[in-house]
């Protein structure tokens, strides 16, 4: 996939980027949403902090749909910033809530999930980070269908594989979508501001993290969504599987 992103628009003070006519990224400071348009309705892949749901709503009402159009909400793990207002989406309409086995009982509330063994250059970030989340952890939300590596989904005429990315946590998932080569990558790889891609930080299993990386260069992508960072438009196979290299 050749070009650059198409201009953004903004509305209500957060930025929608469109990705692909199908595609578009609700783009916040921490942990952006998805949302791709099927012929069903509406597919959100992560949902933001808590208290972003009236702004990804607007973002879908602004695509010409409804909050109520929503049908699907693929999580890629169990983190605040990627959890955060899944409790406020469900309750839109029908929507199915899909996350990775492993991570489900903590998204359920079941279970805490694990601290990051981190390195010493992390723990700056990650206590400056850590600081601005809420305490107790994100408000649990029930998971209606929990996903097994390899397993697909279908979001209205395009199918996504759900494939298992352990690392980052337990149950970290990554969605790819073959027929048009877009891969969801959560927070198990992250592009800086200056643009380089980097292998995610604040990994349970570093050296797993590593693995799952090296698996998702494996695919054929032409556009790779992160949960953190601007999505990668251009050159995304070569990219990733240089960075998976150099991990």
């Amino acid at each position: 996939m050749g070009g650059s992103l198409l201009p953004p628009a903004y509305v209500r003070g957060m930025t929608v980027i469109e990705l692909l006519p199908t595609l578009h990224m609700v783009e916040f400071p921490v942990g952006h949403a998805y949302l791709w348009i099927g012929s069903d309705g509406v597919t959100v892949v992560d949902s933001g902090r808590a208290g972003s749901a009236p702004a990804i709503a607007a973002a879908i009402r602004s695509l010409g749909h409804e909050p109520s159009d929503v049908r699907r909400l693929l999580l890629t793990h169990h983190h605040e910033d990627h959890v955060g207002s899944a409790p406020d989406i469900v309750t839109w309409g029908d929507v199915t809530v899909y996350a990775h086995r492993a991570d489900a009982p903590v998204i359920r509330g079941e279970q805490p999930g694990l601290l990051p063994r981190l390195a010493d250059w992390e723990r700056p970030l990650y206590e400056q980070v850590t600081s601005g989340l809420p305490p107790g952890g994100p408000a649990p939300v029930a998971v209606d269908h929990e996903l097994e590596d390899g397993e697909t989904v279908d979001l209205g005429g395009s199918v996504a594989t759900a494939v298992a990315v352990p690392g980052h946590t337990l149950g970290s998932v990554a969605f790819y979508l073959p027929e048009s080569r877009v891969l969801f990558t959560g927070d198990t790889i992250a592009r800086v501001p200056d643009g380089r891609v980097m292998l995610g930080v604040f990994n349970v299993d570093p050296q797993q993290a590593v693995a799952s990386l090296a698996r998702q260069a494996r695919l054929d992508v032409d556009l790779a969504c992160f949960g953190h960072g601007a999505p990668l438009t251009e050159n995304a196979t070569a990219t990733l599987r240089s960075v998976a290299a150099a991990s």
